[in-house]
């Protein structure tokens, strides 16, 4: 397996670069986004995941992990190739990606070519809980937009609450008494109608 490969920056198109790493030259299918990250570049380091199929052996470059670990979360859903997750990749930044399958939305999914909504909703179905527990960082939620809401959410998490659970009961005090305005006061209410 090849990790990841350093060296210059011999070609570079918004779909594949060549890379010159101690005189062997590698081939590696890229998406936009790394694209734009190393379009200024001469050199750098491209995180690579080698995918191998019975009539291709293909490498994957990548300029963040996040975006590679994202790439391997696609792929591993049924029906969805390589080819699909780097135009996924392509169409969507990776955060904003994991945020779109975190918040169910399928429209933002379909609106990318070759994305349906079957594939769409098979996508959110199989990685939405995944994508929640390993990005948590993202302060992902489905229904809460408001920092205030966030806020109280990421500390019923932390109380151990499950994630769906705290959103429905932050939901049920908020629409009980929009005027709250002290994180305490909806995190205590919402403990109380769990």
């Amino acid at each position: 397996m090849i990790a990841f490969v350093r060296g210059q920056f011999v070609l570079k198109t918004p779909a594949v670069v060549h890379i010159e790493a101690n005189g062997v030259g590698y081939e590696l299918q890229i998406s936009l986004h790394t694209y734009s990250q190393i379009q200024s570049l001469d050199k750098g380091l491209l995180y690579t995941h080698l995918h191998i199929k019975e009539d291709a052996h293909t490498l994957y470059g990548f300029f963040e992990v996040a975006e590679k670990e994202l790439f391997l979360q696609l792929v591993s859903v049924s029906g969805v190739g390589a080819a699909t997750a780097r135009m996924m990749l392509s169409s969507l930044k990776p955060d904003e990606l994991s945020r779109a399958i975190v918040q169910g939305n399928t429209k933002q999914l379909e609106s990318i070519k070759g994305i349906g909504k079957k594939s769409a909703e098979r996508i959110i179905l199989e990685l939405r809980d995944k994508l929640s527990k390993t990005k948590p960082g993202l302060n992902i939620s489905p229904l809460i937009n408001n920092t205030l809401e966030q806020d109280a959410l990421n500390a019923l998490i932390a109380l151990g609450i499950a994630r769906a659970s705290a959103e429905q009961a932050i939901q049920r005090v908020i629409k009980a008494e929009p005027s709250l305005s002290a994180v305490e006061e909806i995190i205590k209410k919402a403990l109380k109608t769990i």
